[in-house]
C-alpha cells in the first residue's frame, strides 16, 4: 500500500530502483502512464514506484526489467537486493547461503518450514505472530519469504530434504480451507525429483527416544562442499561453521530421518490429512 511515510523509510535499493527507473523513462520520452501501459500497472503504480510512497514489487521489477533494461540486468540484480532488505536482520546472513546450497537437509518441528509454506499459509502464521506487525511489513515478509521458493527450480538444482514433525500437519494455521491447500502443497513438493519429505511420527518417542527433541534445524552443504549449520531459536540466529559441531548435528540429524515414514508412508499422511480437511 503506497503510504506517505514510506518516502522516507525507504530502503537504497528502492530509492536506487525509483531514480534509474524514472530516468529510462525519461530517456523514452514516455509519461508514467505510458510506462504503466507498457507493464501492466496503472499511471498511480508509476508514480508511487518512482516517489517511494510504495517501493517496486518483485512482479514491478520483472516488467521493469523487460520494458527498461536493455538487456543490463539492472532491475533484475535490484530484485536479489530488494528481497534481501525485507528479511529480518537475523536471517539476512542465513538466505544468502541458502540461495546457493547444493544440499539442504532441513528439520522443522512447530510449523511447517518456510521453503515449503503456500503464501496463505505464510501470511496467516507472519500475522498471527508477536509481536504484531503492520499490514505492509507483513506482506513484505509474505513476498520475501515466496521468493524463496526459487531454490526448488534453480539451475543447477538444489537437493532439499525436510524432514517435519507430525504436529506441523495437524496444527490448524489461518483456517481449514488454508492448511487444506497447505497439505496439497506439501505433498506436490513430495513428488519433485529434487525433494524427500519425511514426517517425524508422533509416537516417535514412545521407545524412549526422541532424536529431534532440541528442535528444528537446517544443514547446509554450499558448492564448495562446506558443510554448515543454521539455527533460529526465538528470532535469535546462529550459523555454526565448526566441523565438529557440525558433525554432532548431522549425526542427529540422520537419527532424526531414521525415526521419521518414510517417503511413500509420509506421503500417504499428507494426503489422508489433506482430505480430513474437506
Amino acid at each position: 500500500m503506497a503510504r506517505a511515510e514510506n518516502k522516507e523509510s525507504a530502503s537504497p535499493t528502492a530509492r536506487l530502483v525509483a531514480d534509474v527507473a524514472r530516468k529510462l523513462r525519461v530517456r523514452k520520452g514516455w509519461t508514467q502512464e505510458q510506462l504503466g501501459r507498457e507493464m501492466g500497472f496503472s499511471a498511480a503504480a508509476v508514480s508511487a514506484m518512482e516517489t517511494c510512497a510504495q517501493p517496486a514489487s518483485d512482479e514491478m521489477l520483472v516488467k521493469l526489467e523487460q520494458v527498461l533494461g536493455d538487456g543490463l540486468e539492472i532491475f533484475e540484480q535490484a530484485r536479489v537486493y530488494m528481497r534481501m532488505e525485507k528479511y529480518p536482520p537475523q536471517f539476512k546472513d542465513y538466505v544468502l547461503v541458502e540461495q546457493k546450497a547444493l544440499v539442504l537437509r532441513l528439520y522443522a518441528t512447530f510449523v511447517v518450514h518456510g521453503l515449503f509454506q503456500t503464501e496463505e499459509y505464510s501470511r496467516a502464521l507472519i500475522g498471527g505472530g508477536y509481536p504484531p506487525l503492520p499490514e505492509h511489513r507483513v506482506e513484505e515478509l509474505v513476498e520475501a519469504r515466496m521468493a524463496r521458493k526459487a531454490l526448488f527450480d534453480r539451475v543447477p538444482v538444489a537437493t532439499i530434504e525436510l524432514v517435519l514433525e507430525e504436529s506441523a500437519l495437524k496444527r490448524p494455521i489461518g483456517d481449514d480451507e488454508i492448511m487444506r491447500k497447505q497439505l496439497l502443497h506439501l505433498a506436490e513438493c513430495a513428488e519433485r525429483r529434487n525433494v524427500t519429505l519425511e514426517v517425524l511420527p508422533m509416537n516417535c518417542g514412545l521407545g524412549g527416544e526422541h532424536a529431534g527433541d532440541r528442535g528444528e534445524m537446517n544443514l547446509i552443504e554450499t558448492p564448495e562442499h562446506d558443510h554448515l549449520v543454521y539455527l533460529e531459536p526465538q528470532d535469535e540466529s546462529l550459523l555454526i561453521r565448526d566441523p565438529g559441531k557440525v558433525s554432532t548435528y548431522a549425526q542427529r540429524y540422520a537419527r532424526i530421518r531414521a525415526q521419521a515414514l518414510d517417503p511413500r508412508e509420509s506421503l500417504g499422511l499428507i494426503e489422508q490429512l489433506a482430505g480430513e480437511q474437506r
